[in-house]
């Protein structure tokens, strides 16, 4: 299954519930608070287990848009589509 199209959630032990926007790289996710979508946090996922980083709304904008671009830039229109209506969204 793509990555892109699969809803992922994950618990914060601080903020609740918090739902992927989209890949950053390899071993990174976006993921944002559910409700409100107003924190942001990079989600790293290796062998020493979950780590969180927050991520200002600017910043976490911008690491969209250039997941955006990526998508674009490789053909992946059906992902790009499904994302760009997450930005919309979202920003």
């Amino acid at each position: 299954m793509n990555p892109e199209n699969s809803e992922t959630y994950i618990n914060h032990p601080t903020w609740g519930l918090l739902y992927r926007i989209c890949m950053v790289d390899d071993n990174q996710d976006l993921f944002t608070t559910l409700y409100a979508q107003r924190l942001f946090f990079l989600v790293a996922n290796d062998v020493k287990g979950i780590k969180f980083q927050s991520v200002g709304r600017t910043e976490a904008r911008m690491l969209l848009e250039t997941r955006l671009r990526t998508l674009r830039r490789n053909g992946h229109s059906q992902e790009y589509d499904q994302l760009q209506s997450i930005f919309q969204r979202t920003f």
